[in-house]
């Protein structure tokens, strides 16, 4: 069967969805950060009249407003891809996956719209309670609208609340509050919100640090780093409490994205987190008997009680979940990958039956087949699988970028400890060296926040929708030449207007905050 797909066009298209993607977080988590660290910045100036704390909110304005527009741009050609490279997806689960976008751009957007022009061109017009009011709705619409796309992305990894209906060939909702609040779709929200917190705290610290070297706006910088580094901390200790409860949530509902998160392939009871580890290269299918490190440092039993709450609990590995040669928590005997494939295949030849004998208008091959069809539907997108190791992420990818971003996550929680202890001691002005730690930490920042959504999109692979529709079978019906054209296309535009917004985010960063007037325009 896939002898009919042309990898290349879904390897293409795949690459050329991570770009725009990749693109378009490079600005998200910082939008969605800085709306608290202003408002928060706003609201003590409401409280204490001071028009320093007024200066303060106004520049991290600006620098949102800079931020936000050229994220608004990426966020458009990105949904505009799921008609154009992803039909087939689009047409199979529109009416699932279309609905909380467009809940998104009618209501999160417009909310958005609406009170970010009273926040840019209010301060004269406006009451301060007013103006305060639509800073903090600015953020809660950015905020918002994080939440709906989350729980269309969240759906595509657990696809919860629809059914497939044969007569149109579509998976269509049945519970839309199953799917608006899938706990899945609810620790994913804040796990990656709050990672923007995250961001958005090294950002702001690590640009006040710059003046703090320049020893200039010295009274500004440590005003906003004083806010910026709780913010900063509150979101990096909450970013680490979901995310043991998103990894919990992998090992019930994605095991095999588990199993390439650890590079872990034999299941055993009380089973070691590996903290560092190198794989062995050699190691390039689930049977070929090759250890898959060469090197690995674990703390025994981790594993277990993060997968399954029990130190002692049996954790499947890669091969076991293909082989279903283990029994669960629960003494259930899980089906193969070899069984699914069968029974994917019998969901689509049953499809297939029902559709002709629908047009012949024969009611009792039509009851026959969807009987069939209702019985195997759940794995239907492993009849497009011809092996299973076709089924296994890119263990290497995954496991690596898993480390990064757990490590950095770490390192992020002590460099905001450090950094609140010092600036309410009085001893940050002074210490050069944690100025320049700060200031290149930013880039780390945006690693960790991109390392996150590797793990979480490709150790889903090869999966468009979990189980149910494989990214081959997902694709539009496509020249693979046009698609490497607008890669390319794709490539230079984004960059040139990352290049531009990082000039005039320079360029603001330079002048200051004595250089915002007290009616910010653009």
């Amino acid at each position: 069967m896939t002898e009919t797909f042309d990898f290349s066009l879904v390897d293409w298209s795949r690459g050329q969805f991570a770009l725009t993607a990749l693109y378009h977080w490079i600005f998200v988590p910082l939008t969605l950060g800085l709306a608290v660290i202003m408002a928060i910045m706003e609201s003590i100036y409401y409280k204490t009249g001071d028009e320093k704390w007024k200066q303060t909110a106004m520049f991290w304005m600006k620098v949102f407003g800079i931020n936000f527009a050229v994220g608004v741009a990426t966020g458009i050609i990105l949904e505009f891809q799921f008609g154009t490279n992803w039909s087939n997806y689009s047409f199979i689960v529109g009416d699932i996956f279309g609905a909380p976008l467009a809940i998104e751009a009618i209501v999160a957007f417009f909310m958005e719209a609406t009170f970010i022009a009273v926040m840019f061109f209010g301060w004269t017009k406006v009451s301060k309670g007013f103006h305060l009011a639509s800073t903090w709705l600015t953020g809660l619409g950015a905020t918002i609208s994080a939440w709906w796309i989350l729980v269309a992305n969240a759906w595509m990894q657990h696809p919860v609340g629809m059914y497939f209906n044969p007569d149109t060939a579509r998976n269509e909702m049945v519970n839309f509050f199953e799917v608006a609040l899938s706990p899945i779709a609810v620790m994913k929200f804040f796990h990656a919100v709050l990672s923007g917190w995250v961001l958005a705290g090294v950002f702001a610290v690590g640009i006040c640090c710059w003046y703090l070297l320049k020893k200039r706006d010295q009274e500004f910088a440590i005003r906003s780093i004083k806010v910026a580094s709780i913010v900063g901390l509150v979101g990096a200790l909450l970013v680490g409490y979901t995310g043991d409860g998103s990894a919990y949530q992998v090992a019930q509902t994605q095991p095999i994205k588990l199993g390439a998160m650890e590079g872990y392939y034999e299941g055993e009871k009380g089973a070691g987190l590996v903290v560092i580890g190198v794989l062995n290269p050699e190691k390039k299918s689930y049977d070929d008997n090759k250890d898959p490190f060469i090197f690995k440092f674990e703390i025994p039993q981790l594993l277990s009680l993060l997968a399954e709450r029990k130190f002692d609990a049996y954790v499947p590995g890669i091969s076991n979940i293909i082989n279903g040669d283990y029994t669960t928590a629960d003494g259930e005997k899980p089906i193969s990958v070899f069984e699914r494939m069968e029974m994917g295949k019998t969901a689509i030849a049953s499809f297939d039956a029902f559709r002709k004998a629908k047009a012949a208008n024969d009611q009792a091959v039509m009851d026959s087949a969807r009987t069939v069809l209702d019985a195997n539907v759940k794995y239907f997108g492993y009849g497009y699988v011809e092996n299973p190791q076709q089924v296994i992420p890119n263990v290497p990818l995954v496991f690596y970028t898993f480390r990064v971003m757990v490590g950095l996550g770490l390192y992020f929680i002590l460099f905001f400890i450090v950094v609140i202890i010092l600036v309410y001691r009085k001893k940050m002005e002074n210490i050069r060296w944690l100025q320049y730690v700060a200031l290149w930490s930013i880039p780390f920042a945006y690693v960790c926040g991109m390392c996150g959504w590797v793990v979480a999109e490709c150790g889903r692979q090869p999966w468009a929708i979990h189980e149910l529709l494989p990214t081959w079978a997902a694709v539009s019906k496509l020249n693979t030449s046009s698609v490497i054209v607008t890669f390319c296309i794709f490539l230079v535009l984004f960059t040139i207007m990352l290049i531009a917004g990082i000039r005039i985010l320079l360029k603001v960063i330079k002048k200051g905050p004595e250089a915002i007037d007290q009616t910010p325009s653009y």
